[in-house]
């Protein structure tokens, strides 16, 4: 097993063992909210999986909970065009991995917010710890990321609402939903990837490839787009300082 520290911070574990990258987000202090250290790590980690024959991808994350979502830390000191940058690198990490040619696997648990329930939708098999919250409240702020995403897995009138409302949900209605595809303490998480890992050889690298293409619509172009048009629009960091200060 061959395992990596991929950032300056640690911000990123990566471990490789045969044909299974296990990925760890490590910023616990911080609630592994997504820095923009932390999704270049990601993405470069996601990409080079694309190349070295990983069948399964696992993502998890350290502390008590698993993505705080974007990490708006100093953003009102920052231009908005490098706020609008790491933006789009969170949504081409999410079509990386919403469309990668191999399984996929979040094992999530604790509070989600934003882009970290979003990172959670992206992968194919996706598990929660019971109590796991989530919340997707980006288009308080006029952001647009992850919306058609959503509505592919749980359908347009529920993705609707929950998007509408930014209401918090938890891991049972999540199972309901579909967002989540399977509700499990993190006990059990060791044989859950056991059996992923096993179901990811069943196919060969092609096959699988094939079959995640004929199966998930690429609509990569269009989301990109919607995004980078919401968060063009000026005034982005009032709208995210107005929304900050509503939701303390």
């Amino acid at each position: 097993m061959l395992v990596y520290r991929s950032t300056m911070d640690n911000e990123l574990l990566r471990q490789h063992d045969g044909h299974v990258t296990h990925l760890t987000l490590n910023r616990p202090q911080k609630a592994n909210a997504l820095s923009a250290s932390l999704v270049e790590a990601l993405l470069n980690a996601v990409e080079y999986a694309w190349t070295d024959g990983t069948r399964l991808l696992i993502v998890d994350g350290n502390g008590n909970h698993f993505c705080a979502g974007f990490d708006f830390t100093g953003y009102l000191d920052a231009a908005e065009g490098d706020l609008v940058l790491r933006f789009i690198r969170i949504e081409h990490l999410l079509q990386q991995l919403y469309h990668a040619p191999f399984a996929t696997l979040v094992l999530a648990h604790g509070r989600n917010f934003g882009a970290g329930s979003d990172l959670v939708c992206a992968c194919s098999q996706r598990v929660a710890a019971p109590g796991t919250t989530f919340r997707m409240p980006g288009l308080q702020f006029g952001i647009v990321l992850g919306t058609r995403r959503l509505a592919n897995r749980i359908g347009t009138d529920a993705a609707r609402e929950v998007l509408a409302t930014s209401r918090t949900f938890d891991a049972d209605e999540a199972l309901r939903l579909k967002f989540i595809t399977r509700s499990a303490a993190q006990s059990e998480w060791p044989a859950l990837i056991g059996a992923a890992r096993t179901e990811a050889g069943l196919l060969t690298y092609p096959s699988t490839a094939r079959l995640n293409e004929q199966t998930v619509a690429d609509t990569r172009a269009a989301d990109m787009a919607a995004l980078v048009q919401s968060v063009s629009m000026p005034g982005l960091k009032e709208r995210i300082r107005m929304f900050r200060a509503n939701n303390p």
